[in-house]
């Protein structure tokens, strides 16, 4: 198969795999197929049916790139996430649409709609911010739906696109400023335009490979004058330079033919960056937000179309991340800064607010649209997602219905259902349950913070459920009691205050997979540029290692061909420190076995739990000298193997490197063949199916199960930065930490585990099968029976992330159309539960609801007295249950387990009991339903039959006819109470809310049901099959009388 990314980004994938027979008791059912094509072909087949569900959360957000109103109708706006793709609302935030999900990257740098067809909408992909997490975008995309379909408009190697340009009226001409490769030098950068709706591109300003476009505005009275922020900036994986001659701001006045440099009154030597904005009124009137050294950092303001500029300022909040001017374009004196808090400004930016001009909301902001119609209308975008002024940026609102967040590492625990924690980009550490048992999926209140800052590593403690281990940016980690709320900070410090370690912005916490002594905790390990070990749950720390990087001073090293030096622009912003170790992994098999990555490319590993350590670095194969290791996997499997991951991106490389070891680091096996070319953050091995891995990579996640022969898109996921996932141990899902889109779960790895089984095992004996169709009937996991309980129906503009199915998941495959399949519920006394499912070929997936089948069969379009829809049979019992599926003359089977809520205190003779009362009042309200839709229709009959008497008829005759109806009519009215009253009720109805036997007010309901119900049933199937045919047979003749109504099956106890 092959996987694709960005266009013309393509890698063939052609490998053998054999599937043979399904092995109990992953699945069950007779399955052989030898041709490797028809074997992948299955793969991507059962990946259509374990697709992944979004569980947010939503109350914070990711960041913020762009924002692109509609200004003919402000409500419907489009946002533009750093990874999060593209969105739109037409009700002003209420709900939202993603519009970018298909394409094939999710990284934005500006939207921009072509006000006069909004219709039209450009979007430039790669975000502009300079972030060691920014992730690179592929070219540029045009809609003419209003985004609901795109079209790619090349540039796709720009890589980071600042902002664009249209022509207020002629759609075909438009401007991009592309800022260009931030991890490297090319020369798709500059400003870019375009004359024939993006069809063809011309470079029209261009300095160097260096140097691109960060910022762009068009006159807004000439459509020809443009002014450029040109900005050259490096960012590696050891610092970040924004220094260089390259920098500047540009004019052109003849729509891009030629340019000019500004100078008059900007700050003489190297720029950074420069932010841009003209007064929509007057497009003499500029602000440029101007980085520099010194006191020439800060803002200018221009009268003369930027020939001359004053200083206004000195405010300009870290450069390299924001270099955001707005100007109101209803007053030119009212100016907004972006930065870490907002800054206004209401006399042209000589004066400012006091405290933060967006108090209450998400810090760092990057996009602001003002509408030029109403300047009290004002919407921003940070590191938090959305918010909307109606007051002119006095108070604001969070719009927290966007599940946008940027997880950088998710953890698991043991509970039921179990805690997914994960910790975000700027937004801290939190957790949530997997599932919610309400009746409603997880919203923003399921979500609770469990430690500041920006949000890393978050690993339990397996012995005591209420321990979490947890971190901020740069090692702060600690240690957190979920049951109390306590904190303690754990993050280890020399013994000699001169030293110093040094730790990654995203430093590691591993917790022992091994059982301490009796009494102890589990080791704990976290990594600054040393390993350090801690047996009494961080209290006290040794060092396991000595120093496992390569100690390079970063001051050495040049951006650029220049070395970063205090007098550098942004000097390391963003990048604290270099020499760190980034990823560690303890073997399950051995906890003498430790495993370490380092940002500077090393590979180490210990056989004696530190004692002494290898750097087996230059043994892997293919990948460049120092490269950041980005993951290690120590195997569940094997001592000896374990896979590795690099990440090249911070060299502009973004090829894909996935490596395994048998032999302790001695030689690697290379995985990468089939992946696309995006750089890869995290790989897991399956701890109980050797041959099934997952990769996680800047553009999605990939799975195997053939231990890297063949590689697979888990469909159904954005395609956004993976930075972690994870396997629960117990639940056996995926749990996904992206970098942009929140987190997903794909629930139950079983069919996947069954086809990496048989993999594996056709690889190991060449067995290639008797080529014979055949199913798969996958052995589904534990089904729960549960209560739900709680939540709010009203959930309006709430986001609502989603829980699996109720009921059990039945997944299985077929190898050939089959006419009929039905899937079989069986126990010991027979069969509970027969489903008609599917009988199409391919994979498929069943929700079976753990009922039986019903007692009394209803049609579901019965109605009519409140009597009508379906019956449904009782909740079955707990206990094991065998699947039988039939599709053709093909059977497969396997099992599933029922059990019920661990919260639930009750015994097997309740349940029994409860079981029972449920049948029973299942049986008469199905009973009771066929009687009112029997009686429903008799009185049809009748009145049609009143309808026929002739107006001539004898006047005796017609007494007698009148006289009968009437006291059949009575007799339906009469019987319809009855059945009524019969019926089980309001009592009876809830014997399945909980988990004992029948209460006796419910048991009192059942007990008059069966004594009332059999009579009036009987009464009425007297007057259908005898009374009802008498009275009919002497109006109608004899060959047109009316089928006589069958008899009502009458229950018995």
């Amino acid at each position: 198969m092959s996987v694709s990314a960005c266009p013309n980004r393509f890698v063939p994938v052609q490998a053998s795999l054999v599937l043979a027979s399904a092995l109990a008791p992953l699945a069950v059912g007779p399955l052989e197929i030898s041709a490797s094509l028809e074997a992948q072909e299955m793969v991507e087949d059962v990946l259509d049916v374990m697709r992944p569900r979004e569980i947010g959360p939503a109350l914070m957000g990711g960041r913020v790139a762009d924002l692109a109103p509609v200004e003919s109708d402000p409500e419907r706006f489009y946002v533009g996430f750093g990874s999060g793709g593209v969105w739109f609302t037409e009700n002003a935030g209420a709900s939202w649409t993603p519009l970018f999900d298909d394409q094939p990257c999710a990284s934005v740098g500006d939207v921009t709609v072509f006000q006069a067809n909004p219709n039209i909408v450009w979007v430039g992909t790669g975000e502009p911010q300079n972030r060691q997490s920014s992730q690179y975008g592929c070219g540029v995309f045009k809609s003419m739906d209003g985004g609901r379909s795109w079209n790619f408009m090349g540039l796709e190697e720009t890589r980071h696109i600042g902002r664009m340009a249209l022509h207020p009226s002629d759609p075909d001409i438009a401007y991009v400023a592309a800022v260009g490769e931030l991890f490297g030098a090319n020369p798709e950068r500059g400003v870019y335009r375009t004359r024939d709706g993006g069809t063809t591109w011309e470079k029209v300003l261009y300095v160097d490979e260096h140097t691109g476009a960060i910022d762009l505005v068009m006159d807004p009275d000439d459509p020809r004058a443009l002014y450029a922020a040109l900005y050259q900036r490096r960012r590696t994986a050891f610092g970040f330079s924004a220094s260089g001659s390259g920098s500047g701001l540009y004019r052109t006045l003849d729509g891009g033919e030629s340019w000019t440099e500004l100078t008059d009154g900007l700050p003489e030597g190297d720029k950074g960056r420069i932010g841009i904005d003209v007064y929509r009124r007057d497009g003499n009137l500029i602000y440029a937000l101007v980085e520099s050294r010194g006191d020439g950092r800060g803002l200018y303001r221009s009268t003369d179309r930027g020939g001359s500029w004053e200083k206004i300022s000195d405010r300009n909040p870290r450069p390299m991340y924001f270099s955001m001017v707005r100007i109101d374009p209803g007053n030119p004196e009212r100016i907004y800064l972006g930065g870490v808090s907002f800054s206004a400004s209401d006399d042209g930016g000589r004066t400012w607010w006091d405290g933060d001009a967006a108090e209450g909301i998400h810090v760092d902001h990057h996009a602001l649209w003002i509408d030029p119609a109403n300047s009290d209308h004002v919407i921003l975008g940070n590191d938090g997602g959305v918010a909307v002024s109606r007051d002119g940026a006095r108070t604001w609102r969070h719009l927290n219905n966007l599940a946008v967040g940027q997880f950088y590492e998710v953890g698991v625990d043991m509970s039921d259902p179990y805690l997914v924690c994960g910790g975000l980009q700027d937004n801290s550490s939190w957790c949530a349950p997997n599932e919610t048992r309400t009746g409603y999926g997880l919203r923003n209140g399921d979500w609770f913070d469990v430690w500041g800052g920006d949000g890393f590593f978050n690993q339990f403690d397996p012995t005591n459920p209420d321990i979490l281990y947890t971190e901020s940016q740069g090692g702060n980690s600690g240690r957190v009691n979920l049951a109390t709320g306590e904190s303690a900070p754990m993050r280890p410090t020399p013994a000699d205050p001169e030293d110093e370690y040094r730790w990654n912005w995203n430093a590691p916490i591993a917790v022992s997979h091994h059982a301490a002594e009796a009494g102890g905790m589990r080791t704990v390990y976290v990594a600054s540029n040393f390993l350090h070990r801690s047996t009494d749950g961080g209290g006290s720390w040794e060092e396991a290692s000595p120093d496992l990087t390569r100690a390079i001073d970063r001051d050495t090293l040049t951006i650029m061909g220049e070395l970063v030096t205090d007098r550098t622009l942004s000097r390391h912003d963003g990048q604290s420190r270099y020499g760190t170790i980034a990823t560690v992994s303890e073997s399950p098999l051995s906890a003498e076995i430790i495993w370490v990555g380092t940002d500077d490319g090393n590979v180490q590993v210990t056989r004696d739990r530190g004692a002494t350590w290898t750097n087996v670095a230059s043994a892997v194969p293919r990948v460049p000298d120092g490269t950041y290791v980005s993951r290690i996997e120590a195997s569940n499997h094997s001592p000896g193997r374990a896979y590795v991951t690099f990440d090249g991106h911070w060299s502009a490389d973004y090829s894909p490197y996935v490596f395994v070891t048998e032999d302790f680091g001695e030689s690697w096996r290379d995985l990468s063949e089939g992946l696309p070319e995006w750089s890869v953050n995290v790989v897991r091995e399956h701890r109980d199916s050797e041959g099934l891995i997952f990769v996680g990579s800047e553009n999605g996640a990939f799975v195997s199960v053939d231990r890297g022969s063949n590689w697979h898109r888990l469909e159904g996921l954005p395609p956004v930065p993976v930075d972690d996932m994870t396997i629960h141990p117990r639940d056996d899902d995926l749990v996904i930490g992206t970098h942009g889109r929140s987190i997903w779960i794909v629930d139950d790895l079983m069919p996947l585990r069954a086809l990496a089984r048989n993999a594996m095992d056709a690889g190991a004996d060449g067995d290639d099968g008797d080529a014979a169709g055949g199913a798969m009937l996958f052995r589904p996991p534990g089904a729960l029976l549960h209560f739900p309980m709680g939540g709010w129906p009203f959930a309006g503009e709430m986001f609502e992330g989603e829980n699996p199915p109720e009921g059990a998941v039945v997944r299985y495959w077929l190898a050939a159309d089959a006419d009929s399949a039905t899937l079989a519920v069986e126990s010991e006394k027979g069969v509970v539960r027969e489903l008609e499912v599917s009988g199409d070929a391919g994979a498929h997936q069943v929700v079976w609801d753990l009922r039986e089948g019903t007692p009394v069969e209803v049609p579901a379009t019965g109605g009519g007295f409140g009597g009508g829809g379906s019956s449904r049979g009782p909740l079955v019992l707990p206990g094991e249950y065998g699947l039988r599926l039939i599709a053709g003359d093909v059977t497969a089977e396997s099992s599933i387990q029922v059990r019920i809520d661990p919260r639930v205190t009750t015994t097997t003779a309740a349940l029994a009991a409860r079981q029972r009362a449920a049948r029973e009042a299942a049986t008469l309200s199905g009973s009771a339903t066929l009687g009112l839709n029997a009686l429903r229709e008799a009185r049809t009959q009748l009145s049609a039959a009143l309808e026929l008497l002739p107006d001539d008829a004898d006047e005796a005759e017609e007494g007698s006819l009148t006289a009968t109806a009437t006291e059949l009519e009575e007799q339906l009215d009469s019987l319809q109470a009855s059945l009524g009253r019969a019926r089980p009720g309001r009592a009876a109805s809830g014997i399945e809310r909980h988990a004992g036997s029948p209460t006796p007010d419910q048991q009192r309901a059942l007990d008059w049901s069966w004594e009332t119900m059999p009579g009036a049933l009987r009464e009425l199937n007297a007057l259908l099959t005898d009374e009802l045919p008498k009275f009919l047979a002497r109006i109608y003749r004899p060959e047109l009388v009316p089928q006589t109504i069958d008899p009502v099956p009458v229950p018995e106890r």
